[in-house]
């Protein structure tokens, strides 16, 4: 490991060698990593790189920032997979290093390989850099924001001024990637450090009442270090926010404070899950620096005031997160951060044998390793002899997608099997070599994309995706029935300023339309669809049947 993490260099090499390859063999996947390179693709298209659109209509949920990193991508590689998840890889090598030189310049640069090591062998975190979401270029510059800040919260910090200034770029960026829940994060997460800290004091009504920003006891930055704070912030964000209110009057701003408001009060998208939900997620998602983890939020070495920041910010976002009505599985990723160094905490305690690894932690570590490992390994052979099981298969559209025909073999399994090797090993060594297990992670993580990814992908959606790739050049008009899809968009390659009745369903399926439309629906919706005269059906594959409408003139 030392040789491989022996330096910014070599960070940054490793990550490119794990995060750049493949990036462009599976095709993208709905909702949101189309949703995505098609606002990019838009910009292109239009030439309007100021607005952010989807089907060339205003896109009211996020501001530009990312976009603007694959609006660059794909001026670079062209219009593909490959250019719409460069950024994530990019932001992957970068993430590494400054995990690496953070590391290095808290503790030492023990802790910052052991970090890495486990950033990487985690599976959640591995996985994120491989996609084309917003969320890791908006957790780095949270998590950037908010180490910077940490310096000024307590007195012997030099340069106040100049971290204030990192503070407020990074959140700013933060709120121009993806909004101001990047705000609410960290104002959070200070408010709580604030009566921690004079909790632990048992002085926490004298501060509650006492100046906020006065420097006792180091919890507090002064005015001047606020108002540069939140002028750097202003700045960041007026590049863009203010800009288009200027030019465009206050629809934007108030459709988007409209929208950040829905998702934390109301089921958003049908992802109304349960209260626990993120809890499990991160559990599994993020094994096995879940698990130690635990050991380490508990840990008292090693000392660094960065430790309770990252406790902190850890359960603001869990909290916030588990609160909102709304819950995707990204939504709670910028607590990767913190799981990752509570991790690197336990396994730089326990590899100077200051502390031990609870018995029932390890019994957890291997029922959900062995448990994991088992369903990488096994998922090529169920598939294979999916015959044997697949009439069992209730839902219409899962059984299509299930009897896509795809070739799978036992070592597409072989990530499954490489962490299972890892885990065993790591139990049965006496000394618990945890850089077996957290390299097999990587490894299963790895061959997984390469190996089962693809196939995930066309037996989910490549039937959909084929058809509208081959409409690109057809002069027509593209929709769905009864579900939502941006890979009409992107993989048709739509164009600017059709025909405005083009995004009207009951026009495209019953008014005179001036070109053919081809329409894609499921299976369960095909008696309704066969029931309209002037449709033609031309096939069904995968769960789903596809239909054409002609204009009337061609008709007849």
């Amino acid at each position: 490991m030392k040789f491989l993490l022996k330096n910014e260099w070599t960070v940054g090499l490793l990550a490119a060698v794990l995060f750049i390859p493949f990036l462009g063999h599976v095709h993208l996947f709905d909702w949101d990593e189309i949703n995505f390179a098609e606002s990019a693709r838009e910009m292109i298209e239009s030439g309007n790189y100021f607005s952010v659109q989807i089907n060339y209509q205003q896109f009211w949920e996020k501001p530009p920032l990312f976009f603007w990193m694959q609006v660059l991508s794909m001026k670079a590689f062209g219009i593909n997979e490959f250019a719409a998840r460069f950024p994530n890889a990019v932001c992957g090598i970068i993430t590494l290093i400054c995990l690496f030189r953070i590391g290095k310049r808290l503790y030492s640069k023990t802790f910052g390989r052991i970090w890495v090591m486990i950033y990487l062998g985690t599976f959640l975190s591995f996985f994120y850099f491989k996609s084309g979401i917003i969320d890791p270029w908006f957790n780095l510059f949270i998590f950037l924001g908010i180490y910077y800040f940490h310096f000024l919260t307590f007195k012997s910090t030099v340069n106040r001024l100049w971290y204030a200034f990192l503070t407020g770029l990074f959140i700013g960026l933060a709120v121009l990637t993806k909004g101001p829940v990047a705000l609410l994060i960290c104002l959070l997460s200070y408010s709580v450090y604030i009566l921690t800290h004079y909790f632990n004091n048992r002085k926490i009504f004298s501060s509650l009442v006492s100046s906020p920003l006065g420097r006792r006891g180091g919890a507090f930055i002064n005015w001047k270090e606020l108002l540069l704070i939140i002028f750097t912030i202003i700045i960041i964000c007026f590049a863009w926010f203010g800009v288009d209110l200027i030019k465009n009057g206050p629809g934007f701003l108030r459709e988007f404070i409209q929208y950040q408001i829905r998702l934390l009060t109301t089921s958003e998208a049908d992802h109304g899950e349960p209260f626990f939900y993120h809890w499990v997620v991160l559990l599994i998602g993020c094994f096995p620096a879940s698990i130690f983890m635990m050991k380490g939020m508990f840990s008292s070495t090693p000392t660094s005031p960065f430790k309770k920041w990252m406790i902190i910010l850890f359960w603001v976002v869990l909290l916030l997160f588990s609160i909102v009505k709304t819950k995707i599985v990204h939504y709670s990723s910028l607590c990767y951060f913190p799981i990752t160094y509570l991790a690197t905490v336990a396994l730089y305690n326990l590899n100077q044998q200051k502390i031990k690894l609870s018995p029932i932690l390890t019994i957890l570590l291997s029922i959900i390793g062995l448990l994991l490992a088992t369903t990488f390994a096994a998922i090529p052979f169920i598939m294979m002899y999916k015959n044997a099981w697949i009439d069992s298969v209730h839902d219409i559209f899962a059984k299509g997608n299930l009897e896509a025909n795809v070739h799978w073999v036992w070592t597409d399994g072989l990530g499954g099997i490489i962490l299972l090797a890892g885990i065993v090993v790591y139990l049965l060594s006496k000394q618990k070599k945890t850089i077996f297990l957290f390299a097999s992670v990587t490894a299963c993580c790895f061959l997984t994309t390469i190996l089962i990814a693809p196939k995930i992908e066309a037996i989910s959606q490549r039937a959909n995706i084929d058809f509208f790739e081959r409409k690109q050049y057809e002069d027509c008009y593209i929709t769905t029935y009864n579900y939502r899809s941006y890979a009409i968009y992107f993989y048709a390659k739509k164009k600017p300023f059709e025909n405005k009745l083009s995004t009207n369903d009951d026009w495209l399926l019953h008014g005179n339309i001036d070109k053919p439309v081809y329409i894609s629906a499921k299976i369960q919706n095909m008696q309704v669809l066969d029931a309209i005269p002037d449709l033609q059906k031309l096939y069904i594959k995968n769960g789903f049947v596809f239909y054409k409408r002609l204009p009337v003139s061609v008709q007849h």
